[in-house]
C-alpha cells in the first residue's frame, strides 16, 4: 500500500471507530498493518477478556470467527464484527457439537474441557473452556477422580496430559499451520542457531517428538512476553509467524527466527486495512450468537475466567 494511501487508510478508520465508539481487537497472528493500528493485540484469552470489560458499542474483531463468537457470547450487548467473515478455523471445524454429545455418552462422567478454538454451539457441550496459556491450570482444577475429554487439538491435549499426569481422552484435532513445524526442520534451524533459544507453541505437530528440546513452551501471549523478559538475543519461534511482528516490535535488538516459513494461516491472513473500513462504514459481517445457545456456550467460559 502506498505511504499516503496507508495514511488515508489509517485515518479513516480512526474517524469511523470515533463514529460507530469502536474498538478493534487483533490476534498476534494478523498481518502487521492490523497489529499496528489495533486497541488491543493479543491471543485468544486476552482478546476474550477485553471485549468483556470494553465499553465500546463495536466491537471489530480481526482474528478468526470462533474468536468472534466468543467476544459476542461474553457481549451479548455490543455489535461484534469481523472484516472478513470467510476467516474461520481448521481445527476449530474438527469437533462438531454432536461429535460432543456421542464422546460424552461413552464417557459417563466424564468431565469435557474445550479449546477455545472452538464454535460455540461445541462450548455449549462442554464443561470448562481453556486457552492455550490456561489449559493446565483449568484441568488441575477439576477434581483429580474425574477423567477428562479434552477437544480438539491433539498436540495442546497431549501437553497438558504430560504436564499434569491426568487421565485425558484426546480428540484427534490438529491446526493445519502449525502441524507444518516439524521436528527435522527444528533440529536444523537449532544446529544453524546453537545460542538461540527456542519456544513452541503447544499445538505444534512437532510436539509429541521435540518437545523435550523446548527451553519454553507457551501461549503466543506467553511468548511475546517471554521474550521481552529473556536475557538472550536469538530466538527460534515455532509457531505462526505473525506473532514475530510483535516481537521485533517490542525487541529491536533481538533476533526472531521461525520454526518454520510455512507456518502462515491464510485465514488469519484474510483480514485487511480496506475491510476493516468496510466493515465499521456499513456495520457488515456481523456475528451475532443466539442468546439461548450464548447462555449455554458462556457457562464453560466463565468457568475458565473465574479459574484465571
Amino acid at each position: 500500500m502506498a505511504e499516503k494511501s496507508y495514511a488515508s487508510v489509517l485515518e479513516e478508520i480512526q474517524a469511523l471507530k470515533k463514529k460507530r465508539r469502536a474498538i478493534i481487537l487483533a490476534h498476534n497472528y494478523q498481518i502487521g498493518e492490523i497489529q499496528d493500528l489495533a486497541d488491543v493485540v493479543g491471543d485468544s484469552l486476552r482478546l476474550a477478556q477485553e471485549a468483556a470489560k470494553s465499553d465500546a458499542k463495536v466491537i471489530v474483531f480481526c482474528g478468526v470467527h470462533f474468536m468472534a463468537e466468543t467476544a459476542s457470547i461474553l457481549c451479548q450487548d455490543k455489535t461484534v464484527l469481523v472484516p472478513d467473515p470467510e476467516a474461520g478455523c481448521s481445527l476449530a471445524d474438527m469437533a462438531l457439537p454432536q461429535d460432543i454429545r456421542i464422546w460424552k455418552k461413552d464417557h459417563p462422567g466424564g468431565v469435557v474441557v474445550c479449546y477455545i478454538n472452538t464454535a460455540a454451539a461445541v462450548k455449549a457441550e462442554c464443561d470448562y473452556c481453556c486457552t492455550s496459556s490456561n489449559a493446565e491450570k483449568v484441568v488441575m482444577s477439576i477434581p483429580a477422580d474425574k477423567e477428562i475429554l479434552f477437544v480438539p487439538d491433539f498436540f495442546l491435549g497431549t501437553f497438558v496430559k504430560k504436564k499434569t499426569g491426568r487421565k485425558i481422552h484426546l480428540w484427534s484435532g490438529y491446526c493445519p499451520t502449525h502441524i507444518m513445524i516439524q521436528s527435522a526442520d527444528i533440529d536444523r534451524i537449532r544446529a544453524e542457531h546453537p545460542a538461540a533459544e527456542f519456544i513452541m507453541h503447544p499445538e505444534c505437530g512437532c510436539l509429541t517428538k521435540s518437545m523435550h528440546l523446548a527451553d519454553r513452551i507457551l501461549s503466543t501471549e506467553g511468548m511475546t512476553r517471554y521474550v521481552g523478559e529473556s536475557k538472550a538475543n536469538e530466538f527460534i519461534i515455532a509457531t505462526e509467524i505473525g506473532v514475530l511482528h510483535r516481537m521485533k516490535k517490542n525487541n529491536p535488538e533481538k533476533t526472531f527466527i521461525p520454526a518454520s516459513g510455512d507456518s502462515i494461516c491464510q485465514y488469519m491472513k484474510l483480514n485487511t486495512l480496506e475491510k476493516i473500513v468496510r466493515s465499521l462504514e456499513n456495520l457488515q459481517h456481523e456475528v451475532r450468537v443466539d442468546p439461548e445457545l450464548a447462555a449455554r456456550a458462556r457457562r464453560p467460559i466463565e468457568r475458565m475466567l473465574e479459574i484465571v
